[in-house]
């Protein structure tokens, strides 16, 4: 097993599961115990400046190894994973000389990893593959760009004849519930440039991500016994639904690519007195994404004109914006990434990101910040997976592109 492998496989266990709930920084203590044990990593291996904030944020420095002046460069990854599905107890399983047929995740629950629905799978043919047992995700959106950076340090500390400027690594937290960046200190951090490792497949480069922006809608209603209720009840649950149904119906997830926007409804919980409705709104033009927000304040004032003010409320959090703006000032970041890419024979794929990372916010803080691949696929998912050699891959692109830099 590779060091790269051996490292993601014991963060893993960790359950570092965010919580958008949560009052807490970070949100969940188990993001802690596993920042307190790559700080103890970090000062091991004999990376310097090694630092652990209140925030769960981690940040170290590797010496620069030449004697003339280039880029500081960064790179970051998350240590969290999605609320979405359990991160707790994840046992993961190896696939060797992947045949291209369906994997049997957890015969039990008749969870299948089908290449039928996943048509990616191909891709890895004969490649060992990584996956959950069916009943957790298995973590690789981070901890494969985690340990990817962490095994990138490693080998430059232990073959210092490679040449290198200063490198500076972090970690972050609570990436998931949309608090991306929300307490990184660009300033502390003092590079000049990163990237983030947290893209899905081999060869990914992503400079364009969604605007992104969350919608909180509380519906009152009003209580009243059933045989008396004509004219007096308003149920809050048909109300939510009668909201949901003025939505776009070809405005999903499920029916949008690209660069189409749409409207998510994450949840809806309720009774009769109320119900709450939690929806993403997400888009890459500017324009557009200002008047989906603007669409969804005013389906609120639609109930309220209809049921009485106060039926219901909107709290509108805008939560990152697309970061293309601030990286075509500095596109030199993007072609080194590329050149990188095509030196260790990996193709890249350059296409928009239909989702966030900690470099869309740090982007607009002045810390350009292109996103990388780590590597997995199907994040958020039970049917989530990587293969072993797209991680070996991602420890290789780091290291051109660090080897690149010092060539400038």
């Amino acid at each position: 097993m590779s060091r790269v492998v051996e490292k993601f496989i014991k963060y893993i266990k960790y359950d570092t599961r965010s919580d958008e709930n949560s009052v807490s920084i970070p949100t969940t203590l188990g993001q802690l115990e596993l920042a307190k044990e790559l700080v103890l990593e970090l000062e091991n291996m004999g990376m310097k400046d090694v630092l652990l904030d209140n925030n769960g944020y981690i940040m170290a420095t590797l010496p620069s190894n030449i004697d003339k002046e280039v880029p500081v460069v960064g790179f970051i990854a998350h240590i969290d994973t999605s609320p979405e599905v359990s991160g707790a107890n994840i046992t993961p399983k190896f696939v060797e000389n992947y045949n291209g047929e369906d994997i049997i995740l957890n015969e039990e629950k008749n969870i299948i990893l089908s290449p039928k629905d996943f048509p990616e799978l191909k891709n890895y043919i004969g490649k060992t593959l990584i996956t959950s047992d069916g009943t957790t995700l298995l973590g690789a959106d981070d901890k494969s760009g985690i340990a990817e950076i962490m095994t990138a340090m490693e080998f430059l500390i232990e073959n210092p004849q490679v040449k290198h400027g200063t490198i500076r690594i972090a970690f972050t937290t609570d990436e998931e519930v949309g608090k991306i960046g929300e307490y990184f200190d660009v300033e502390k951090f003092n590079a000049d440039l990163a990237y983030t490792l947290d893209g899905e497949a081999v060869g990914e480069l992503k400079y364009e991500n969604f605007n992104a922006a969350s919608a909180k809608i509380t519906i009152n209603g009003k209580s009243v016994h059933t045989g008396e209720a004509k004219g007096r009840m308003i149920n809050s649950l048909r109300v939510a639904t009668e909201l949901l149904n003025m939505l776009p119906e070809e405005e999903t997830p499920e029916n949008t690519e690209g660069y189409e926007g749409f409207y998510y409804i994450a949840s809806i919980n309720g009774k009769v007195e109320q119900t709450k409705v939690h929806c993403l709104i997400r888009d890459f033009d500017d324009k557009k994404f200002d008047e989906r927000k603007a669409f969804v304040a005013g389906l609120v004032q639609k109930i309220n004109k209809k049921y009485g003010d106060g039926t219901a409320t909107i709290e509108l959090t805008e939560q990152y914006r697309n970061m293309k703006e601030k990286i075509e000032a500095v596109k030199y970041i993007v072609d080194i990434a590329i050149e990188a890419m095509k030196e260790v024979n990996i193709f890249p794929d350059v296409e928009p990101l239909r989702g966030g990372t900690d470099g869309a916010r740090l982007s607009y803080m002045g810390l350009p910040t292109p996103n990388l691949s780590a590597g997995g696929h199907n994040f958020h998912s039970k049917y989530e997976y990587i293969s072993t050699y797209a991680m070996e891959k991602s420890v290789e692109v780091i290291l051109k592109i660090i080897e690149l830099f010092a060539e400038l």
